[in-house]
């Protein structure tokens, strides 16, 4: 079995924003010659997730909503007598959880027709990382 590794970073612009990362998986793929397997991605903070998903803007937008009334920002979370402000951040990379795993067939990726592969910042406007392991014959 061959493996292949690839970093993205990150440093996104407002506190939550959710990425379609796709074409960049694809590429990973494709330079790592891999024909069968599956390749995993995850993001390498806790304060982040990878999901997958539709690309359609409404129902990012509804992840969003629902993230942020299950998890909203600004509570009095006991995260926050550590000194940080993103107890919320955590709860929301539990909820989307941080890592996922997609088949590779033909040396492509084997999603479903509207499938798309998202990073999700949830306390953003530093830099952090997403690893992409692609393994498989």
């Amino acid at each position: 079995m061959k493996s292949y590794t690839k970093y993205l970073w990150f440093n996104t612009e407002r506190r939550r924003e959710y990425i379609n990362i796709t074409g960049e998986v694809e590429k990973a793929v494709e330079e790592s010659g891999i024909q069968e397997g599956m390749v995993l991605v995850s993001a390498m903070h806790i304060t982040a997730g990878v999901y997958v998903n539709d690309a359609e803007p409404g129902i990012i937008q509804d992840i969003d909503e629902m993230l942020e009334k299950l998890a909203p920002y600004g509570r009095p979370y006991r995260h926050h007598r550590t000194g940080e402000d993103n107890g919320d951040a955590h709860l929301k990379s539990i909820l989307v959880h941080h890592q996922v795993v997609v088949p590779v067939t033909g040396g492509k990726l084997d999603l479903g027709p509207w499938q798309q592969i998202y990073y999700a910042e949830f306390d953003g406007q530093r830099r952090k990382r997403v690893v992409i392991k692609v393994m498989g014959e």
